[in-house]
């Protein structure tokens, strides 16, 4: 099958610089079969086969049949189904098919033309197989005698190109013609005058050729009937009848009539009327009355269906003789079709960034209607951001005529509405629902522009203090914020270790304990940023807050507690009440009412004597000094915080009494000797301490070897010499471990330097259980506090002993 090909290519037309539009015209011969190759569109339009893919390259066409298929991978442009000509396109001189080749990214379309060319694919066909003339016998020979041409659905040369008779015979011809209005007959001709008598009928064929490349004919049977004498035949008033009938009009509607008048009377004068069927069909919708020749209306007519009717009636006298006539039934269109609106791209959903101009749809409009009822013109309802923009014929485009913002309008509804201009006219609404897509083009915002958050000081560690809050206005992961910490100067790197932000909501947290006392607050910047590409973000200031708590106690800066021995304030005996001994100086690292110190005489050698200021910290004699009063005077003064709970802190100082400031040098030596005696007194205790453990190792020892070398040895007590015990006890009394220590208070004077004191007590089998215990007084002294003992538990004869009363009688200051 051979396939013409042509192409012509148009110029733009779209003032939108991505959107271009040809005229690619082809030609195809009829019945070609599926997968038949028409063109290389692509190659035709400039464009590589992988193009087609990339930007969905589709075909689109008026009435959504699909004719052709488009190759994307070649290019090609195939026959999709089986084509008709004459099913596509009737008797029409040229079949066009129009349809569009629509691409994305930019939006391009090309208009495409294909025409189907005849083929010699029909024969001619006689409306009716066998037609019956009856012919008077003493007709004059060149009588004509109107035949049915044939009709053949091929236009062109492939059309009926000539009549003939089979077998050819001496009475009859066959003529065939075109008249001056355009249309066509077949008449037969006789030759020479018939005789009934010696012929009475007779029988051949009419044979109608086309002239296609391979010839194709069709045939009809006529029979002659030879009559007596009817010598006229029936003539209509007109050769061709034209009626005009609106296509609403009622069922029963006349049409028009048609006059056929004969000149003989009797029954060959008496005329009737029917339709001679026409190629193919019935004349359905019209019937034609008998006698009068009236032709009505059997079924509403449709102007979109058919614009017109050809039928061909028949008038036949009693006599046989009949003559035909055309008739023209023109159908009157009336606006009875909407507008059709008919989408060929839609981009959905638009970016909110798309620039002004950016074609949102493109559509073709049609109405089947004719003249101002198919006039059509279309209109966008009152908007601000999109317009209607003609394209081509009666193609549009729906654009941009501003920019958009997602965060303003999400959502567009757009109504189109095509109106025909017919009375009234009649309208489509076609909308167009145009979603926004988001772009990342608005940076989060915090709800504060900036935030003070409070933590405790010896906070828990990951304590939640508070947290940010930021919003986006955008959607979707470009809205998605995440939270992270900047160093709030740029000189800091990194952020502050101790604070912690949750990415995902904001949460602020402490992640160790803090110190009021080292950091009082704290600065940082948490960034929110969004999930877009390129990320948009947004900063904030964050002043975390150490609130102070009373952790700190109070410090004694004077006097020193460190010097030993403790420094002491000289008070003249002359002083009166109010003289200012001293001032107890002290500080607290806490901040507010946690540093308010307030200071109190804790313990006093003379109470009465010494009074401390509440608030100064100032020592003064509460009453003047008497000789009664001792010569050191030592006071220990509490210093205490205002907090919750309250702490405090002690300090411990001294007085000396004095009637003469020459005492002075006197009275440090003494307390210089005194301080010596207390260092012997620690050494004393320490050795006592060790020397027990040893005795009571050995002891321990020495029983379980005891008790495993002698089990005979039960209930009863093993006692040593006396000589021995005594000796024993002596050196446990040494070592500071005696078994039953009786109770002694002993007090060491400075004076008595390492002097020895030795006593022994009673030795007695077995004593009650007592406590000893060892500890330091309140004016630095050394004491020993055992349980009681009675005179009972002691034994007058033992030698090396002190008694009860000698014990007692001794004095210790």
């Amino acid at each position: 099958m051979a396939i013409a090909r042509q192409v012509l290519c148009l110029s733009a037309f779209l003032s939108l610089p991505h959107a271009r539009s040809q005229l690619l015209r082809y030609s195809v011969a009829e019945e070609g079969e599926s997968g038949s190759v028409v063109a290389n569109v692509a190659e035709d339009a400039g464009l590589a086969p992988a193009q087609l893919s990339a930007r969905r390259a589709r075909l689109a066409s008026e009435d959504g049949r699909q004719h052709f298929r488009l190759e994307r991978g070649t290019g090609r442009l195939v026959v999709a189904e089986r084509l008709d000509r004459e099913e596509l396109c009737g008797q029409a001189a040229t079949c066009t098919l129009p349809f569009e080749l629509v691409l994305a990214n930019p939006l391009q379309f090309l208009r495409v033309e294909v025409t189907v060319e005849d083929i010699n694919d029909h024969a001619p066909v006689f409306p009716e197989e066998q037609v019956t003339f009856k012919i008077l016998e003493r007709s004059d020979p060149g009588s004509r005698f109107p035949l049915e041409g044939a009709q053949d659905l091929d236009i062109g040369s492939n059309s009926i190109q000539a009549y003939s008779i089979s077998p050819e015979n001496e009475y009859f011809s066959v003529s065939f013609g075109t008249r001056s209005n355009g249309d066509k007959y077949v008449e037969l001709v006789l030759q020479k005058p018939l005789d009934r008598e010696e012929q009475a009928e007779m029988h051949f064929t009419v044979i109608a050729m086309d002239g296609g490349v391979l010839p194709r004919s069709g045939t009809t049977q006529i029979h002659i009937a030879v009559l007596d004498v009817n010598d006229n035949a029936p003539v209509f008033t007109q050769d061709r009848y034209v009626g005009h009938i609106m296509e609403n009009a009622p069922e029963g509607s006349v049409v028009l009539r048609v006059v056929a008048t004969d000149q003989d009377a009797g029954p060959n004068g008496d005329i009737s009327y029917h339709f001679s069927q026409t190629v193919g069909q019935i004349p359905l919708g019209f019937v034609i009355d008998l006698i009068s020749g009236e032709i009505k209306l059997t079924k509403s007519l449709d102007f979109e269906a058919a614009e017109k009717y050809e039928l061909s009636v028949r008038a036949t006298d009693g006599g046989g003789l009949s003559a035909i006539c055309k008739v023209l039934v023109e159908v009157v269109d009336v606006n009875d079709n909407a507008p059709e609106l008919v989408v060929s791209s839609f981009s959905n959903p638009l970016p909110e960034n798309a620039l002004p101009g950016t074609v949102v749809a493109l559509f073709n409009v049609k109405d089947r209607d004719s003249g101002a009822n198919g006039k059509i013109s279309c209109a966008l309802e009152d908007q601000l951001s999109f317009s209607l923009r003609p394209a081509y014929k009666n193609y549009y485009e729906l654009v941009t005529v501003s920019t958009l913002d997602r965060e303003e309008t999400a959502q567009y509804i757009l109504s189109v509405t095509a109106a025909d201009a017919g009375s009234p006219p009649l309208t489509t609404t076609q909308t167009f629902t145009v979603d926004i897509s988001d772009v990342n083009d608005n940076a989060p915002v915090f709800n504060q522009t900036s935030y003070t958050m409070y933590v405790h000081e010896n906070n828990v560690p990951t304590v939640l203090v508070g947290a940010v809050s930021a919003a986006d206005a955008d959607t979707g992961s470009n809205a998605k914020v995440t939270y992270s910490l900047l160093p709030a100067h740029p000189t800091e790197q990194p952020p502050c270790s101790c604070i912690s932000v949750n990415s995902e909501n904001g949460d602020v947290f402490v992640l160790r304990p803090l110190d009021y006392e080292q950091v009082t607050q704290i600065e940082v910047l948490v960034s929110a940023s969004d999930a877009g590409s390129p990320a948009l973000s947004v900063n904030v200031t964050v002043r975390l807050v150490v609130v102070d708590e009373n952790d700190n106690v109070p410090l004694v800066l004077y006097p020193s507690q460190d010097s030993n021995p403790l420094s002491s304030e000289l008070v003249p005996m002359s002083s009166e009440a109010g003289y200012l001994v001293t001032k107890v100086v002290a500080v607290d690292a806490d901040s507010g009412q946690n540093s308010w110190l307030s200071y109190h005489l804790m313990r006093a050698t003379d109470p009465g004597l010494f009074v401390v200021g509440a608030q100064s910290g100032e020592v003064r004699l509460r009453r003047p000094v008497t000789e009664r009063d001792a010569v050191k005077q030592k006071l220990v003064v509490l210093v205490r915080d205002n907090g919750q709970p309250p702490l405090s802190a002690t300090a411990s100082l001294s007085a000396l009494l004095l009637s003469d400031f020459s005492d002075v040098r006197i009275t440090h030596s003494s307390l210089a000797t005194e301080d010596e005696g207390d260092s012997l007194t620690m050494y004393l205790i320490i050795s006592l301490v060790f020397v027990s453990l040893l005795f009571l190792t050995s002891m321990a020892a020495f029983v379980v070897h005891k008790v495993c070398k002698g089990k005979e040895l039960k209930g009863g007590h093993v006692l040593y010499g006396a000589s021995n015990l005594q000796s024993s006890l002596a050196d446990a009394a040494a070592a500071g471990t005696l078994p039953h220590p009786y109770c002694y208070e002993i007090s060491l004077t400075p004076g008595s330097g390492n002097s020895e004191f030795k006593f022994l007590k009673p030795i007695l089998p077995s004593l009650p259980p007592q406590h000893c215990t060892t500890g330091r007084g309140t004016d630095d002294e050394q004491d020993f506090t055992c349980g009681p003992v009675t005179m009972e538990d002691m034994a007058p004869n033992n030698a090396g002993t002190l008694s009860a009363e000698q014990f007692n009688s001794l004095s210790f200051n």
